[in-house]
């Protein structure tokens, strides 16, 4: 029996360990236990801001928009552009890696998708940002901060991502699932932001901003309904998983917005409620729309339907 009790209780001293890095979404408590255990933690937002407050040890990355772009195999120049803008600042790929920026930016997300991308195998995305961690009551750090340069090499992935023509050919098909974050007002083709108006064929239409709280959050603070972003706070694991319940997580399933950036905040909870396959199409609707041999859908249609769980068989979306 002792030796049952240690095995039980070497088994639960695992378990702690794994759920240590359980997921990729953290919080500040969990930030600051990676920060202790000596993981790089990357400021996602502009110089700026990050000079006028940011994590304890945090680096922040030249010229971040060319790597939240996903720059594929040929394009020889602009990886070596992001490889050393990595290098210099230090955001070295093999170390535990947490990246932050507004509380509820799609940001934090695109850089959490980005250095997967390149490589890293151990990422994490703090939802909350600067402001939770302001909330938290622990240390903000002012400057440029403290960089130690790295010899970064970049590895993309190109299973995290998908070309147009490939989403093309995997439009009608039963074991692909596309997810459209976007407003309902573009999704219907109300609201056009490129060359054509509409959505995808049989993509489901989940805004990103249904992952939070608050989902007119946003909204509100430009009004000024409300002095601060909690409301950008990211809903429970249960209401996520009903959000998302009418998805299959075994199948393939691609998240777009306009150009990738709302998209990348989707492609991170649906990692946290582990979905198997999910894949990032950063050019998006930008580049969709634009092309004439691209097919374009337009109306409400049955798919704006996953917000509350899913429903009967006879309303279930089209995957």
């Amino acid at each position: 029996m002792p030796a049952l009790l240690r095995i039980v209780a070497l088994a639960g001293s695992l378990l702690l360990s794994v759920q240590a890095f359980a997921g990729p979404i953290v919080d500040a408590a969990q930030v600051a236990e990676a920060i202790a255990r000596g993981a790089i933690v990357w400021d996602a937002r502009d110089a700026t801001s990050f000079r006028q407050a940011h994590l304890p040890g945090a680096v922040t990355v030249a010229e971040t928009e060319r790597a939240l772009r996903l720059p594929t195999v040929q394009e020889f120049n602009e990886l070596m552009r992001v490889e050393r803008a990595f290098s210099d600042a230090g955001l070295d790929l093999g170390r535990e890696i947490v990246v932050y920026a507004n509380r509820g930016s799609p940001l934090a997300y695109a850089a959490f998708a980005a250095a997967q991308y390149f490589g890293a195998r151990k990422v994490s995305v703090f939802h909350d940002g600067i402001e939770g961690w302001h909330d938290s009551g622990r240390a903000i750090e002012t400057g440029d901060g403290r960089r130690t340069p790295a010899a970064v090499r970049i590895a993309p992935d190109p299973r995290l991502s998908i070309t147009t023509d490939e989403l093309k050919a995997r439009v009608g098909r039963p074991d692909v699932q596309i997810v459209d974050v976007r407003t309902p007002a573009e999704y219907a083709g109300r609201d056009i932001r490129a060359a054509r108006g509409g959505h995808i064929p049989g993509a489901v239409s989940i805004p990103y901003e249904w992952n939070w709280v608050d989902p007119d959050a946003n909204a509100k603070l430009v009004r000024r309904q409300v002095a601060d972003t909690r409301g950008m706070a990211l809903k429970p694991r249960v209401e996520l998983r009903r959000l998302y319940a009418g998805l299959d997580p075994r199948k393939e399933t691609i998240v777009y917005c306009q150009t990738g950036g709302r998209a990348s905040e989707t492609f991170g909870v649906l990692k946290e409620l582990g979905f198997e396959t999910v894949r990032l199409y950063k050019h998006s609707w930008s580049v969709w729309a634009s092309r004439p041999d691209t097919p374009v859908a337009t109306g409400d249609g049955p798919q704006t339907c996953c917000a509350t769980g899913p429903l009967p068989a006879a309303q279930q979306p089209v995957h």
